[in-house]
């Protein structure tokens, strides 16, 4: 996410957006964890986080747990160094039951572009693996792909 930094613009808070649902969707937590402040404290659903370390061993429990992972963001509001996100993913236990999870995301960034704070809403619906909406390898959305917007959600 580096060079994009505060005051935000459409354009850079949406650029922001796509490389932070890129980022997790890569679902390497030492990748991911290089994008928030070295101080950076999570709340995550009711789970309190502080710094990377932290942050990689949660994405780590998160990823061993949420299998075949997809993630869409979309950004909601922006402000100087602040943006709103919403967001759904899919995935799978390792009983094969199939979750679509619904939230949303506050992010404050510092001057270097680095997120500093992360408050994190969600809640998990069971689903039919028939009823699941994101169908791409796993990795980086296509730009292809439909958005939120576009599928409904």
């Amino acid at each position: 996410m580096s060079g994009l930094v505060p005051p935000f613009t459409l354009q850079t808070a949406t650029q922001k957006v796509r490389m932070a649902e890129d980022g997790w969707n890569s679902r390497n937590p030492e990748r991911v964890s290089l994008v928030y402040t070295p101080d950076s404290r999570w709340r995550n659903r009711a789970e309190f986080i502080t710094g990377r370390a932290e942050i990689v061993a949660f994405l780590t429990r998160k990823w061993a747990k949420e299998l075949d992972y997809r993630l869409i963001k979309e950004i909601w509001a922006y402000t100087d160094n602040r943006i709103a996100v919403r967001f759904a993913y899919e995935w799978h236990d390792d009983s094969g039951n199939w979750f679509r999870s619904y939230g949303n995301e506050n992010w404050e960034f510092d001057a270097e572009g680095l997120m500093q704070r992360r408050y994190a809403c969600i809640n998990d619906l069971p689903i039919q693996e028939a009823d699941r909406k994101f169908h791409w390898p796993l990795g980086r959305r296509p730009d292809e792909h439909p958005g939120l917007t576009d599928l409904g959600l």
